[in-house]
């Protein structure tokens, strides 16, 4: 298995571990730590080192951030995380707070007394993150503390060693250019904007530009590394030579030189005290590289990372896979939801439904002879109420059956050589009340609009937003959580820049791979997301138009419970939507099936509805 269902939060050590950290800020001269989610590279994923957050409080989610005083001890979390919080943390201990309504630096000025010193370890958080720190501590006559060794991992004793993932090769038949040629193109970026280099500290970015792939971090294929590439075409990579074998060093010899993690300050020292400029991303680098190059002399040129972008606009060798990668994962769902659906209603329990979709991941991709490397994230398994915690991790302590009269909602992904995938179902497990059939049908209205979406070029996330939502508002509802992420080649499953979400400001251009995921949570009760991922292409000329237009093309291709649509709610356009969406899906995936009784499911699930 690629995820474990073991009781992972530790909230009964929050007492003891908030008092030996509150016992360091006298020394120090501060009067409160923040202590983020984030590692020093700022993945969504981190190593078991640098698990700051959960181990200081129980909390597990992939977003938040702690903020310790002598009196208060508050977690920040999004509305994904707010019921998991509940649950994970000691409530003598800590209190929530809103990481969106209210983030750190608003409750800092908001409440914290007059000449409150912060402390932060400066490699945890970016210079955009430190800005707005600095500017609500001054409105208070505060100061931020950027400490030089970090409190909390003096007092985290057994403290996991750093991991030493094996790196490979991402072979070029899926990368679609080469590493000698991307590096190139960042080389040139950075002469454009007249710096001397630019450091890599995404190693989404890194992994990316030398086309490479790692084994970190969970579930996503990156290596911890950073790169300077300069402005003349040389390059340096900092990795650590335990993860390569003898192909990956002699290939990577010939883009870069290789330099061991513990060399990058040093080299970042040789460069500024030249007095060079060097580009940073402040919305991706740690503070501290940007404070290092300013304090030797050199210039910190705040720009976005370069490799970002052409990352983020998959190429044609890009794209083909995932529409391969997404035809093979569809077939396991398929698998999946016959098996599911074939099953006595209470015989399947959360982490027995989690385990079976990754052996039919497995199986598959060994029959297709595209293997399973990973999964893209712990899968999310939740019936009834468990549905309505949007990131819910199934454990063994709240492991329950699937019970019938029940909504079932399965959030899972899967990393294939040649793609990243990230799927939703929710399912009825028997009969379910026509109030849950209704929300989940104005879901479905909402991802079906994004689909079908047209729109011109300068079309940003926030713009498409609200298609996804009007039917849930016009119906007094809505969810807290973004209708749609940008996902990675092979990579993050979780990419920026682009997304579909109320502050979501990047353009959307061709090549863009994201996920359509509208989804209605009613807490204790149900809840309901349905998810396919799209990418962005030039649309087809519209007859009497006057201008080109953008839209996406599906991805994803597995039956959407037809139990659960009231088709009185749909208009004509949306049920042919519906029908023409599962006639292509029995035509794509049933060759793809080799069991009879499976093939005979997938007819039966993707029959055209009629009114």
């Amino acid at each position: 298995m690629f995820q474990s269902f073991e009781v992972t939060s530790t909230p009964q050590f929050g007492r003891e571990r908030i008092a030996a950290l509150r016992s360091a800020f006298a020394p120090l001269g501060i009067d409160g730590f923040l202590v983020p989610r984030a590692d020093e590279f700022q993945g969504e994923y981190v190593p078991a080192c640098s698990e700051r957050l959960s181990w200081l409080t129980g909390f597990t989610g992939s977003a938040g951030v702690a903020l310790v005083t002598e009196r208060e001890a508050i977690v920040f979390v999004d509305g994904r995380y707010v019921t998991q919080l509940k649950e994970q943390v000691d409530a003598s201990v800590f209190t929530g707070g809103d990481l969106v309504g209210e983030p750190p630096h608003v409750w800092l000025e908001r409440h914290a007394p007059t000449r409150f010193r912060l402390g932060i370890d400066p490699w945890l958080h970016t210079a955009a993150e430190v800005r707005r720190l600095e500017k609500a501590l001054a409105a208070i006559d505060g100061k931020l503390v950027f400490l030089g060794d970090n409190p909390l991992d003096r007092i985290w004793t057994d403290r996991p060693p750093a991991p030493l993932g094996r790196v490979t090769i991402q072979p070029l038949e899926h990368a679609g250019r080469l590493a000698k040629d991307k590096l190139a193109e960042i080389a040139a970026s950075v002469g454009r904007a007249k710096a001397a280099a630019v450091v890599l500290t995404d190693p989404s970015s890194v992994a990316w530009a030398f086309n490479i792939r790692g084994s970190d971090v969970p579930h996503t294929p990156h290596p911890l590394a950073r790169a300077i590439i300069q402005a003349n075409g040389s390059a340096e990579i900092f990795l650590d030579k335990r993860k390569t074998g003898i192909e990956q060093e002699a290939y990577l010899t010939q883009l870069a030189d290789i330099l061991p993690p513990a060399s990058f300050e040093d080299r970042l020292v040789t460069l500024a005290s030249s007095g060079a400029a060097i580009m940073v991303d402040p919305d991706l680098s740690p503070f501290a590289i940007g404070e290092l190059i300013r304090s030797k002399g050199g210039v910190a040129i705040e720009a976005t990372d370069p490799a970002r972008l052409p990352r983020a606009c998959k190429n044609a060798a890009e794209i083909a896979g995932a529409v391969r990668a997404h035809l093979q994962d569809g077939a396991a769902m398929v698998e999946f939801l016959a098996w599911l659906d074939m099953a006595d209603p209470g015989s399947i329990t959360e982490i027995g439904a989690a385990k079976r979709l990754e052996a039919l991941r497995t199986a598959v991709g060994e029959r297709m002879q595209n293997p399973l490397r990973d999964i893209s994230f712990d899968t999310i398994a939740g019936a009834g109420g468990h549905a309505a915690i949007m990131h819910y991790r199934v454990t063994t302590d709240t492991d329950q059956a699937i019970e019938a009269g029940t909504m079932f909602l399965i959030d899972s992904g899967a990393q294939y050589v040649n793609g990243t995938t990230d799927i939703t179902r929710t399912v009825a497990i028997g009969s379910v009340p026509e109030e849950q059939k209704r929300f989940f049908t104005l879901v479905l209205k909402g991802m079906i609009a994004i689909s079908t979406s047209r729109f011109p070029k300068g079309t940003r996330g926030v713009d498409l937003d609200p298609l996804a939502r009007i039917a849930l508002w016009k119906a007094g509802a809505d969810y807290a959580h973004g209708t749609g992420h940008g996902v990675g080649s092979y990579l993050s499953v979780h990419e920026g820049p682009q997304r579909i979400a109320r502050l979501a400001t990047q353009e959307l251009l061709p090549g863009m791979i994201l996920s359509n995921e509208p989804g209605y949570y009613r807490p204790g009760a149900f809840g309901i997301r349905i998810e396919n991922l799209i990418a962005v292409r030039e649309a087809a000329e519209i007859e009497g138009g006057d201008q080109p237009m953008l839209g996406f093309d599906t991805l994803t291709y597995c039956p959407i419970d037809r139990r659960l649509v009231l088709p009185a709610l749909l208009t004509d356009e949306e049920l042919a939507w519906l029908n023409d969406y599962h006639a292509e899906t029995r035509e794509k995936l049933m060759p793809l099936i080799a069991d009879e009784e499976t093939r005979t499911w997938l007819t039966a699930a993707t029959q055209a509805i009629r009114r």
